[in-house]
């Protein structure tokens, strides 16, 4: 029997760590372009062209704006009809306090919430790889590679994620195998060629256990968000959480949305005026060395929130109106009870 040689030719990696998917930055070359910064394992960063502003910027008469913005007052009824919906929505509570309890006082109080979204453009140059096969390959002999903020890309819909791949023309070059080195196969690093190797899943018993857990890129909401956004709420004595404040449904009062927007000046509320300012500049100094910002859209909206005081059974108690929509948040409601449910 004639003894097989293929094993003479296979490049044993069984004492190497996993052969990596990219070579050794030294073995890439640069694509011939302007200001560009290597991160590692082949991704350069492209420096975006400096654009100057395209508008001056106007003045807004605030006494107009705030004249034709009307939040709706909120009376004992509305209060009353609010908790009860929420109660209702909850498995551990008693409709009975909704139902029974008395109004002391309504104290009003309307927020501002400051919004920047910043939607930009990154373009990142990376090196992939694909085995030679007879067809030609568009490299350097074709001409020159175009600098990689002069390639033509269709702006997607604004403030909306997108990620797009383009090859880079005449950038493609022939180059030996970096992970068989040339061979045509090799010796895989974790079963060292026998074929089979313990599932470090399982561990080799064959079953594992699902624990449910919260996604840590969108905290469980299903969706990610990567369009820079700065948001402030105007201060407040209130002790409703500040979370379901930037979340709240509100009255739209200004909207400015242009490829480059302006701090805003003069606000009645100074606050407002200095986060905008902050907010910008933050998005700038941030993304102004990896990114070029398409569009900007800065908003103010009004954020109204009513504190409840309410009487049952010989105690005061408070909850909160927040929002146009009217949601509820009670921090020590009088009746709640467990009905064999787990609280996570």
């Amino acid at each position: 029997m004639d003894r097989d040689t293929s094993e003479d030719s296979m490049a044993d990696l069984s004492f190497e760590a996993e052969s990596p998917v990219m070579p050794p930055d030294e073995l890439l070359e640069g694509l011939p372009s302007f200001d560009w910064l290597l991160q590692g394992r082949g991704r350069q960063v492209f420096f975006p062209p400096l654009e100057a502003l395209g508008r001056s910027q106007e003045p807004t008469c605030w006494s107009s704006v705030l004249g034709h913005s009307r939040v709706p007052v909120v009376t004992e009824e509305v209060a009353r009809e609010a908790l009860l919906s929420f109660v209702n929505s909850q498995c551990c509570y008693s409709s009975a306090a909704a139902g029974d309890f008395i109004i002391q006082e309504l104290r009003q109080q309307t927020l501002c919430r400051y919004r920047l979204e910043t939607f930009s453009e990154s373009r990142v140059s990376e090196w992939t790889f694909q085995p030679v096969t007879n067809h030609s390959v568009d490299g350097p002999q074709r001409g020159t590679s175009p600098r990689l903020w002069d390639m033509k890309v269709q702006v997607p819909p604004m403030f909306q994620e997108d990620t797009r791949k383009f090859q880079v023309p005449h950038s493609s070059l022939v180059k030996e195998c970096h992970k068989c080195h040339g061979r045509g196969r090799y010796k895989c690093s974790g079963c060292h060629g026998a074929g089979m190797v313990r599932c470090s899943s399982c561990s080799g018993t064959k079953r594992k256990a699902r624990q449910p857990r919260r996604c840590h890129m969108c905290s469980g909401s299903g969706r990610r968000r990567k369009n820079s956004l700065f948001e402030f709420v105007s201060p407040h004595h209130l002790h409703c959480p500040g979370e379901l404040l930037t979340k709240a449904r509100g009255e739209n009062l200004f909207k400015d949305e242009n490829a480059m927007v302006y701090p805003i000046v003069d606000f009645p509320l100074k606050d407002i005026s200095l986060a905008s300012k902050r907010g910008i500049e933050e998005h700038s100094a941030m993304l102004s060395s990896r990114a070029r910002i398409l569009q900007q859209r800065q908003t103010i909206e009004l954020i109204p929130i009513t504190e409840v005081h309410y009487w049952y059974q010989g105690k005061t108690s408070v909850y909160y109106i927040y929002g146009t929509d009217h949601q509820v948040y009670v921090a020590d409601y009088p009746e709640r009870y467990c009905c064999g449910c787990t609280i996570l």
